[in-house]
């Protein structure tokens, strides 16, 4: 079976519900941009679900909308869950009448039948179900309302079929009648029906059309998309009309403060006091938090550690090497990890379930078209906070390939949790809550900079924005904290295994000697261009790994050295050097992962360019810095 919707109508959540996944869920367009997986138990049996991407239509618009489609063509679901936002019932029903189309069983499950109800909307769920003889569920996702309903009626939709298809008139009827008659075989995708293959190669679908190229239905492709649209929608809307009633709604805060932070003098702002909050969050809740688990780590595990390592391995090379990487590497992974990370999920979290990121969206569309982009890329970009993977696959919500290529260069400069963890973490501890703020500064104008360079380098030409806005809605604390758990625990399970091993690998190059040997190369380029110490330079290549591997090989390096754990940082570097280490690893190659990410969706060649134009834009700025910062 297969869920199916437009964006942010609770898709995800449902399949959470049904699943107990750990699916993530977010109130903006473009969350789910792969298919994913999951299972429930029904009456003895195993139903495996798809979650597919937000999509209008059946006809794809981007590439996640291609997924959601071809999931549909090619998995041939048994049934498909049609989840639709009862608050703007006839778009959504637009999607339904188009997956019939394809003749696939569906069922109704009518989300945010709450949000609708105090909007003055109430819906007549039987009559729905009369009027496209389909099963209507009503539900209310983040409440579990209805959702025990789903499975047996999509049992029952595929057990019955396909009772009745949407009709469009005499005029499109005719033609499309017309077309199924003469269609090839071969032009047919299994187990489509001639009728539903000729709508869509009416309606300019790609796939039926490269099926007949170079016959004379060839000519036909297209021919029929307006009609058909409008068509659909008319049905959809009369529909629409039909099965709700409508009546006196209650005063709605959230349009209220949505016409505040869309203002363009006000709504800016708020945006300024919205990213301002954030850091402060991070910085003084995450230093707290910072302060007091060093603490705790050095007057409990730190000892522990070191008594069971020296009685194991003794206190030799092998026993120093074994506390580099379980003392100082945990240590480090978990005093970068839980203050900042942690904190600065729980704040994006709640953003993105507040719908803010669709403000921001709607405020920066003017801004971005100087970068070649439109106001749907600051979703990606934003996403970027977080971690620049998904927010690289996100891209698939614009539309062109330029488009995704300047939205998933400018990702990779955008300062991920890990990068910010390293700016609070060695500037922010270390220096100040001002300096922090300057690395933040520079990074957004390395941004604007590169954004406007790539602009005029990429041929071609930035489209318009056509978005739909969604309310402003109010987080659940369950929700925030749930997401920002199953996050931390991704970034735990990745990070700590490789900083742990990362740690043993400098750990062995430091007691052996072999660290000199191998920073002594890079000495030019990082003690004389950056003014950094030479070690530095290596935990700079360690954290193509992870960027938060950076501070926390410095961190272990501290407290072997000087033995006084994180704070030793300030041993062996002033102030000017921690900005311009941070500086520097905001810049260059987030991750390997994230290079992947590039390759995945890019191409290799677009990927490893984008990483070298990253690298030397790291160096640039990070001399130019330290030259600037030695002059004040």
């Amino acid at each position: 079976m297969a869920l199916a919707g437009n964006p942010n109508v609770g898709k995800s959540s449902l399949f959470n519900r049904l699943t107990r996944s750990r699916m993530e869920t977010a109130n903006y367009p473009g969350k789910t941009v792969e298919v994913a997986a999951g299972s429930c138990e029904w009456t003895g049996r195993r139903v495996v679900l798809l979650d597919l991407p937000g999509t209008y239509s059946v006809l794809p618009a981007s590439e996640d909308q291609r997924a959601a489609r071809d999931a549909l063509l090619d998995a041939r679901p048994d049934a498909v869950i049609v989840v639709v936002d009862t608050t703007n019932l006839a778009r959504n029903l637009y999607l339904v009448l188009g997956v019939l189309d394809l003749g696939l069983p569906v069922v109704i499950a009518a989300n945010l039948l709450d949000e609708a109800e105090r909007r003055g909307l109430f819906l007549d769920a039987h009559r729905l179900a009369e009027r496209l003889d389909v099963p209507v569920v009503p539900t209310v996702a983040t409440k579990g309302q209805g959702i025990d309903g789903l499975v047996p009626q999509a049992a029952r939709a595929a057990r019955d079929g396909v009772l009745e298809r949407p009709w469009y008139g005499e005029e499109v009827e005719a033609v499309v009648a017309e077309v199924a008659r003469v269609l090839p075989e071969e032009a047919v995708p299994r187990p489509l029906s001639p009728r539903a293959a000729a709508l869509l190669l009416l309606e300019g679908d790609e796939r039926i059309g490269a099926a007949v190229a170079g016959t004379p239905l060839a000519a036909r492709a297209g021919s029929l998309a307006e009609p058909v649209a409008r068509a659909r929608h008319a049905l959809a809307e009369a529909i629409a009309r039909e099965v709700l009633r409508t009546a006196a709604a209650e005063e709605n805060l959230a349009d209220r403060l949505w016409d505040r932070v869309t203002s363009p003098v006000a709504g800016m702002g708020i945006l300024a006091g919205v990213l301002l909050g954030i850091f402060a969050f991070v910085f003084f809740v995450g230093g707290a938090l910072a302060t007091a688990f060093t603490d705790l780590w050095s007057r409990t595990a730190s000892p522990t550690i070191a008594a069971g390592v020296t009685g194991l391995a003794g206190d030799g090379v092998v026993g120093r090497i074994l506390l580099w990487g379980l003392d100082a590497g945990i240590g480090a992974a978990l005093a970068v990890g839980i203050p900042y990370v942690l904190t600065f999920y729980f704040v994006l979290a709640f953003l993105e379930d507040s719908g803010y990121l669709n403000a921001a969206a709607f405020l920066s569309d003017r801004a971005m078209h100087r970068f070649g982009l439109h106001g749907r890329a600051v979703i990606p970009l934003v996403a970027g906070l977080g971690c620049n993977v998904p927010a690289i696959m996100g891209t698939r919500v614009l539309a062109t390939r330029r488009e995704r290529f300047l939205a998933s260069a400018l990702v990779t400069l955008v300062p991920c949790s890990a990068r910010s963890a390293v700016i609070f973490g060695a500037v922010g501890f270390f220096v100040g809550l001002g300096p922090a703020l300057l690395v933040f500064a520079v990074q957004l104008g390395v941004v604007v900079l590169a954004g406007s360079l790539l602009n005029r380098l990429v041929p071609g030409r930035s489209t318009g924005l056509v978005m739909e806005v969604f309310p402003l809605r109010r987080p659940t604390f369950t929700d925030v904290a749930r997401k920002t758990w199953w996050r931390f625990q991704a970034y735990l399970t990745v990070a700590l295994p490789i900083v742990v091993g990362g740690s043993l690998v400098l750990g062995a190059l430091y007691e052996t000697g072999a660290m000199w040997a191998l920073s002594d190369p890079l000495a030019p380029l990082v003690t004389g261009w950056l003014g950094l110490p030479a070690v530095a330079g290596l935990a700079l290549v360690f954290a193509v790994l992870r960027k938060e591997l950076a501070l926390q090989l410095l961190v272990a390096l501290a407290a072997v050295q000087f033995g006084a754990g994180a704070a030793s940082l300030s041993s062996f570097m002033g102030a000017d050097q921690l900005v311009v280490f941070a500086i520097v690893t905001t810049i260059y190659v987030p991750c390997i992962a994230t290079v992947a990410a590039l390759a995945r969706e890019l191409g290799w060649r677009s990927s490893l360019g984008i990483s070298a134009f990253t690298v030397a834009l790291a160096l640039l700025v990070g001399g130019v810095a330290w030259r600037g910062l030695s002059l004040v």
